[in-house]
């Protein structure tokens, strides 16, 4: 089977690493030259908004999968008059817009902070009135990384911001004293088989991922797991889903759904007996899921901005390095590494010694 990837940047490429042995080839979509998938795929040097790429892409390949967001949710919906796209356009629709996304938590029970609409420096005001302060004013779509968001803590703040994200349309979301970051990762095939893989706790830079830990026997997993499958039944999603929460007590608060394979789950390439970029693939081609089960105990570190002493790391022991190919850049993730032990408390030493922690 041929897959057509849109966007060739570290996730096309594991996805392609982790579909080799399957026997799957791939065609990447991507309008970067140096696209860092491109050594594995063929690379269609073209833009998602290109008809004529779009059409060849459709004619040499099975399925189209994409790895991130900013595709413009016209490019999938014209592709998948052409051939199967999945996870299907109506996830990727909402997943682009703030939005609606929050509007789907709740319409499906799925807890979230409070938010409200704003088009206007009087929308923002209102909704400042109304939720109070510290809040976040994200804009509605093309946000990720920690880009298009502004932190409010004084009302004086409110019109410098707005000109900020430029007038752009955006939601006002209430900052919540929350415990821990986790995210979940799931599954769901083309016949409905789901699974999921255990909750991981996240740590931010700058609105950056830095670090991801599975977590085994977590108490929050049931109730993750549960609104897992109350959004990937409602889409009829085919593929792999993450979904970020804020944990407040007994309470997970969505904060925002990725349609795709996740940076939070890098770790799963070693630390589970399948894979998600593996499960991805086995999902959209109509293949039974494979096991989401632990090895062992597993930590992600993100490379950003700089590459790190390769002979150090590789010197640890459980270190696996995984680098992208990408030219340093401040703010670029570069690669990862993941961290896998025998034990909760061998993890936490090993991590003393990595750059960056």
């Amino acid at each position: 089977m041929k897959i057509g990837i849109l966007g060739g940047g570290q996730l096309a490429r594991m996805l392609a690493l982790a579909g080799y042995p399957l026997g799957f080839e791939f065609v990447v979509l991507c309008p970067a030259a140096d696209a860092c998938a491109a050594p594995m795929s063929e690379h269609l040097c073209a833009g998602f908004d290109d008809s004529e790429a779009l059409q060849l892409l459709a004619s040499r390949v099975d399925r189209v999968t994409y790895e991130f967001e900013s595709v413009p949710a016209e490019t999938v919906e014209y592709l998948n008059d052409l051939v199967p796209v999945y996870p299907p356009p109506q996830a990727l629709a909402t997943s682009r817009d703030r939005l609606h996304e929050k509007k789907l938590f709740n319409k499906l029970g799925i807890d979230t902070a409070p938010f409200m609409a704003v088009e206007s420096l009087d929308d923002l005001q209102q909704a400042a009135a109304r939720i109070g302060l510290p809040a976040i004013l994200k804009t509605r779509t093309l946000g990720y990384d920690g880009k298009g968001q502004q932190r409010l803590h004084e009302h004086s703040q409110l019109s410098s911001a707005w000109e900020e994200i430029d007038a752009a349309a955006a939601i006002l979301e209430g900052l919540v004293p929350f415990e821990r970051e986790l995210s979940i990762i799931a599954a769901r095939s083309l016949s409905g088989e789901m699974v999921f893989y255990p909750l991981c706790e996240n740590r931010h830079e700058a609105g950056i991922l830095h670090f991801s830990t599975s977590l085994q026997d977590d108490p929050m997993q049931e109730l993750a797991e549960d609104y897992a499958q109350r959004l990937l039944e409602h889409l009829d999603y085919v593929g792999v889903v993450a979904i970020e929460f804020f944990q407040l007590d007994d309470q997970l608060l969505a904060n925002e759904m990725a349609p795709r394979v996740h940076n939070s789950g890098h770790w799963t390439i070693e630390g589970a007996v399948t894979s998600q970029f593996e499960n991805h693939l086995r999902a959209v081609a109509g293949l039974p899921l494979g096991s989401t089960e632990l090895t062992g105990h597993s930590g992600m570190l993100n490379l950003i901005g700089e590459l790190p002493d390769i002979d150090a790391v590789l010197a640890i022991p459980g270190a696996h390095l995984h680098l992208y190919g990408k030219a340093p850049q401040p703010g670029r993730k570069l690669g990862h590494i993941t961290l896998c032990m025998n034990s909760e408390k061998k993890l936490k030493q090993a991590l003393t010694q990595m750059p960056g922690i």
